[in-house]
């Protein structure tokens, strides 16, 4: 009879469930309105379309109710010409602790802004726990005489929860094309502590939230100083370069970070409402 030497346990290796989702959304003018022109959903992301005032809507949702290690998701949003789109998130987005020697997070968001076209990126926070990994791509590729305004918030664990973030994988890039121009490249890539990095003057000052906000569009230098003053209370920094009005915030915790967001967007939206899942 033969015999089989068993070395280890006979349970199989532990399978974890990856969410998968991606959404295209295509944008056309119809009229004086902007109407849908395509739309695709797939997995765990959905859209969401809101009655639309003077601008159309879309409100991303993430079904699986937060992402993990290994999780896919991808938006591509196309704004046709003349038309006019402010996409939200309905929430924070919450990237968990990863298993190890799993894959990171791997989330691709493509942006295309066509000639007269205007589109606001306005997601809510990116929240980051302890041991979370995060691999992270936004592409925006503007047409001449294309608008666009965008923010990213970022935050290293809630203090308000009492949450502290030890260890992080994070990759994370930004970049805007203007007519096919590379004129804006942005790439954090970091691992380890975040709070040892932040805590560097040159880095962070000791902040756990962070922000940047872009805004491209013809009138971009003269709206400079009204920036700069909307933001003159908070830990911020404001530059013009090539057409395109940049800022970046650092904060204590959210809800300063989420002021500073507010004021500096009111700003640059003309007082128009925040949408209505930022009241949330």
């Amino acid at each position: 009879m033969n015999s089989v030497e068993h070395t280890g346990s006979s349970d199989p290796p532990a399978v974890h469930q990856r969410a998968r989702g991606a959404v295209l959304v295509a944008m056309k003018r119809r009229g004086e309105a902007t109407v849908l022109d395509d739309l695709r959903q797939e997995g765990c992301l959905k859209l969401r379309f809101p009655r639309p005032q003077n601008w159309a809507e879309a409100v991303l949702l993430n079904s699986s109710g937060g992402v993990a290690a290994g999780d896919a998701l991808s938006a591509e949003i196309v704004a046709g010409p003349g038309t006019q789109l402010c996409v939200s998130a309905q929430a924070a987005e919450r990237f968990y602790r990863a298993v190890p020697d799993s894959l990171p997070s791997r989330v691709r968001n493509t942006i295309r802004v066509a000639d007269g076209a205007a589109l606001e990126w306005l997601p809510q926070e990116t929240i980051l726990f302890d041991q979370s990994s995060l691999d992270r791509v936004l592409d925006i590729s503007l047409e001449e005489g294309a608008r666009f305004l965008g923010v990213e918030m970022m935050i290293f664990g809630r203090r308000a929860m009492g949450e502290s973030v030890r260890q992080v994988a994070l990759s994370d890039t930004i970049r805007l094309r203007r007519a096919g121009r590379l004129i804006w490249h942005d790439a954090i890539r970091f691992t380890g502590n975040p709070s040892e990095a932040l805590a560097q003057a040159a880095i962070g000052r000791g902040a756990i939230a962070l922000a940047s906000l872009l805004y491209a569009a013809p009138d971009a230098e003269s709206r400079l100083p009204e920036l700069r003053a909307a933001l003159a209370p908070f830990e911020a920094g404001v530059s013009l370069l090539d057409g395109l009005l940049t800022a970046r915030i650092l904060a204590p915790e959210g809800a300063t970070l989420r002021a500073a967001v507010l004021a500096g967007l009111a700003t640059l939206r003309d007082g128009r409402a925040m949408p209505r899942v930022w009241g949330c």
